[in-house]
């Protein structure tokens, strides 16, 4: 029931649903040309989870090297891709928001297509293909030990939130509106708006208790499921959403301004073209 609670936490008050725009600043993570940049995240074991959170017991994980986008994917990238624009929050540089999961998967089969790899997602099934070398969403485990970066703390800069602002869009600073990437500090790993701004779409279906019998090397999340795991937080969200290990998780179809979901977004992983040394 946490999704239901959390929508209804930051509908209350929407009456209108006008398209908004926003000059684009240039963000200040570099690109090399038209692709995304990508970070290489050597793997590792860490502790998941986090505290006072029924569904996110701690518990020892490992996964393996994988590259990661910098940072969300933008609009501007989106429309390279699939020739279109979703967004509520118009600009360039904003992150592509109210996509569904199923868009996200496309956007990833697309773009593998565009650079020659191989798609991971069979679009009839929606099954992913981990061995596959294009793009695809991270699983939840991934995400949490990028986002951690190496830290064990409630965030990856310590467990005070006071500092999150210089990390992350959020309720306290966001305006009530999404922001062009990469304008706050980035995590150690070099990953920009890893907290905050939207939320993430990750690959695994949501299930309460899966971490009490989850596999301890690369685990991928329940076989099946109502609803797909988001992660970060975003900028309608408290500092608490924000902790590395927080979970959320919405229906996987739903993406309608008018009931809120101008908050979802993602970025891509795939695996390493390079050898990724810790």
């Amino acid at each position: 029931m946490k999704s239901l609670f959390l929508t209804f936490t930051f509908l209350f008050g929407i009456a209108q649903c006008p398209v908004q725009t926003e000059a684009a600043d240039a963000p200040k993570a570099t690109s090399n040309g038209a692709v995304p940049e990508l970070a290489l995240i050597a793997g590792g074991s860490y502790k998941m989870g986090t505290t006072d959170e029924p569904d996110a017991p701690y518990h020892e994980v490992k996964v393996n090297s994988f590259e990661m986008d910098r940072t969300l994917v933008t609009q501007e990238e989106f429309q390279r891709v699939m020739g279109e624009n979703p967004s509520r929050w118009k600009g360039a540089k904003n992150p592509v928001e109210q996509v569904r999961w199923s868009d996200a998967v496309r956007y990833c089969n697309k773009r593998s297509e565009m650079e020659g790899l191989q798609p991971c997602y069979d679009v009839k099934s929606w099954k992913c293909n981990f061995e596959a070398t294009g793009y695809r969403l991270p699983s939840e485990a991934e995400w949490e030990y990028a986002c951690r970066a190496g830290s064990a703390t409630e965030y990856f800069f310590g467990s005070n939130p006071s500092r999150l602002g210089e990390y992350a869009w959020y309720d306290k600073n966001s305006g009530n509106k999404t922001h062009p990437v990469a304008q706050k500090k980035p995590n150690a790993w070099g990953l920009y708006d890893i907290c905050g701004n939207v939320w993430e779409w990750c690959n695994d279906f949501y299930g309460v208790d899966y971490y009490k019998g989850s596999p301890k090397e690369n685990p991928k999340g329940p076989e099946s499921g109502k609803t797909k795991v988001l992660r970060g937080g975003a900028f309608r969200f408290s500092a608490e959403n924000s902790r590395c290990g927080y979970r959320y998780n919405e229906n996987p179809g739903y993406a309608d301004v008018c009931f809120g979901y101008d908050i979802y977004g993602f970025r891509c992983v795939r695996k390493p073209s390079k050898v990724a040394v810790k």
